[in-house]
């Protein structure tokens, strides 16, 4: 009897293997490239408002495992989450929250000015090359969601555990802040359904131009 969830692609046995090659390959580079950089970043953030640079936050990884994710802090100290739950909550519930042709809190009073241009260009992730590192994330996958958000997604979308939490993804180069959440995890059922190393590959290439756009970011 079919359970009426459709199984996901089955992947040769050199597919993960060459995936976690390509990751340990591209972060040690971007790391050694991109050290000095981050660095005058960090101290950006520092000279433009109270708090430390470097942001760390409890995220959910592959098989629903928590693990702390790090991006640089693009919001002001203390601020409360409750404006992004409720976003959360009415897109799930199937509202359209779009304003501008964004799904992103409009004019969000917690984002600082250099945390504004860090989001549109998305360099706050850049410390994340460190959970690809440690094997928590990959560069391509489903972005890593909060505790919170994990409990409210609906039960049809827990196939997206099924695969790391990536840097980049479907959505990332579909849309990102264009796209609500609804539309965001049937992505991610899309990815895992059909993953491959090609499909991975096939992203990454397709991630370079988006940034330089800048599309969907906000």
């Amino acid at each position: 009897m079919s359970s009426g969830i459709e199984q996901a692609r089955l992947p040769a046995r050199w597919e993960p293997i060459a995936r976690r090659a390509v990751d340990l390959i591209v972060v040690v580079i971007a790391l050694t490239v991109l050290v000095i950089p981050m660095l005058l970043i960090a101290l950006m953030i520092r000279l433009g408002s109270p708090g430390q640079a470097f942001y760390r936050q409890r995220r959910i990884g592959r098989g629903g495992r928590p693990f702390t994710m790090y991006k640089f802090r693009t919001m002001r100290v203390g601020c409360s989450d409750s404006q992004h739950r409720e976003l959360i909550a009415r897109e799930l519930r199937g509202e359209d929250t779009s304003v501008g042709g964004s799904w992103k809190i409009d004019s969000d009073p917690r984002v600082t000015r250099v945390g504004s241009i860090l989001r549109r260009t998305s360099l706050d992730e850049l410390p994340q090359l460190l959970n690809v590192l440690l094997g928590q994330m990959s560069l391509v996958g489903p972005r890593p969601c909060l505790d919170w958000e994990a409990e409210m997604f609906p039960a049809k979308f827990a196939q997206r555990f099924d695969v790391p939490p990536g840097l980049t993804g479907l959505w990332q180069v579909s849309g990102r802040s264009t796209m609500g959440t609804l539309e965001m995890l049937e992505l991610d059922l899309a990815y895992v359904r059909s993953w491959s190393f090609w499909t991975d590959l096939m992203i990454l290439l397709r991630t370079v131009p988006t940034l330089l756009r800048g599309h969907g970011a906000r």
